[in-house]
């Protein structure tokens, strides 16, 4: 984030812009770009999954013929009514709005959802709700600390616009623009989530990505 402050006072702001244009031209979901990685990743049992702030329902939507049955929480209502819309179709799918559900479940994601909430609390939920065997896979973001979090962000600045422009190769200029996700800044750095899941998910597996973006995977011991 302090690169990303830096390059909004360089020149004039006239590098930042310049990006800024080009992203806009060749955007791509940061968010859902990682959704192929959790389906990646699933558990060996696939009964119940569990989606934490699902968003517009994407996920939900990917889950479904995956597993018996996805549940999708959101504390926003226009977030639900989109997800409900988006999985209309799919007979398994339903959408809470609160945070948590009864367990047992195999599955429980979070995409860019745990920030917003108290991560210790959250942690210590996810644990007690899955199946012994079940996963956890996160994917989140964190204010850059130390150098490596800071050259990640450097990477993430660099490779955004390439990345963009692979995915998403035909300049957009529609404008069109959905109901925007709410919206709140990490507070807690990378090390200071590693020394949280130390406690709660001691063998949790926690990257840097690019996109701005880490991913948190931890199977529960049975």
């Amino acid at each position: 984030m302090a690169l990303r402050r830096w390059s909004e006072q360089f020149a004039g702001g006239v590098f930042s812009d310049a990006v800024a244009t080009l992203n806009a031209r060749h955007p791509w979901s940061h968010n859902d770009h990682f959704h192929s990685w959790i389906l990646a990743n699933l558990p060996a049992r696939r009964r119940t999954a569990l989606d934490v702030g699902c968003g517009r329902g994407g996920l939900l939507a990917a889950l479904s013929p995956r597993f018996t049955t996805v549940h999708g929480t959101d504390r926003d209502g226009a977030m639900r009514g989109q997800a409900a819309t988006r999985c209309a179709g799919l007979p398994n799918v339903t959408i809470h709005d609160g945070t948590w559900i009864d367990g047992p479940v195999d599955l429980v994601t979070m995409v860019a959802v745990l920030h917003h909430l108290d991560v210790a609390d959250a942690l210590q939920q996810v644990r007690d709700i899955l199946e012994p065997g079940g996963r956890f896979l996160a994917v989140g973001l964190a204010p850059p600390q130390d150098v490596t979090d800071h050259l990640w962000d450097l990477a993430s600045m660099v490779t955004n616009p390439a990345i963009g422009y692979v995915k998403h190769p035909w300049p957009s200029d529609d404008g069109a623009s959905q109901p925007a996700f709410p919206v709140k800044d990490p507070t807690m750095s990378f090390a200071e989530l590693q020394g949280v899941l130390t406690d709660v998910m001691p063998g949790a597996s926690l990257r840097h990505r690019l996109g701005f973006r880490h991913t948190i995977a931890w199977t529960k011991p049975s």
